[in-house]
């Protein structure tokens, strides 16, 4: 993993969120380990809210709305799913700790989710956490074909909606640069970010 790693003894939530004012975000090695590291990657993966990119076919899908979307509606239903093993994901950096010290932050209005539901079944949702003008992406999970990806579609467009400038997605894959992310380096980031920590906090 590129970039530097620091051991957290000690974490609580307004420690958590002014780690992510300055470029910071927890991991741990996997579910069964207690222990959270620091990460600060040399580059950061950021998703340009005005060069986002969706594929004609997602765009089809989109608009003929197979999944009821919710915002914030079932928090700790999206982050268990997202701690979950699956075949394609044999381990998760989502420990007991992360998970209640996010459940704290959406009890503080800092943590969020988008949610795909058919019916009472929740199939697909991302989560991330809001702070000025930025929303940081954390995890999201798929149970049906392209639920994730439609949870990425309406949460980008709430963040263009509500004034957002910056969707850290901490990293970059192939499939977010199907999307149109991109590496930053820290450097530059790091500039990206002081000015999304000048703004207010902004309603999700």
């Amino acid at each position: 993993m590129a970039g530097s790693r620091r051991k957290s003894p000690g974490i609580t939530p307004d420690i958590l969120l002014r780690a992510y004012s300055i470029g910071l975000f927890p991991m741990a090695e996997s579910a069964d380990d207690p222990e959270i590291f620091w990460v600060e990657p040399e580059l950061r993966g950021v998703l340009p809210l005005d060069h986002f990119h969706v594929s004609k076919s997602l765009a089809k899908t989109v608009r003929r709305k197979p999944f009821e979307i919710r915002f914030d509606h079932a928090f700790d239903q999206v982050i268990a799913a997202c701690a979950e093993e699956t075949s394609g994901r044999p381990s998760t950096w989502i420990n007991k700790t992360i998970r209640s010290l996010y459940a704290t932050l959406f009890d503080m209005g800092h943590a969020h989710t988008v949610e795909a539901w058919d019916g009472d079944e929740l199939v697909g949702g991302l989560y991330g956490v809001s702070l000025g003008s930025a929303f940081f992406g954390e995890s999201m999970f798929s149970r049906r074909t392209d639920a994730s990806k439609i949870c990425l579609v309406h949460l980008v467009d709430r963040l263009r909606e509500r004034g957002f400038t910056l969707l850290d997605t901490q990293f970059t894959t192939e499939h977010l640069k199907t999307f149109g992310a991109i590496d930053v380096p820290k450097a530059d980031y790091a500039v990206m970010l002081a000015t999304a920590m000048e703004s207010p906090h902004l309603k999700f």
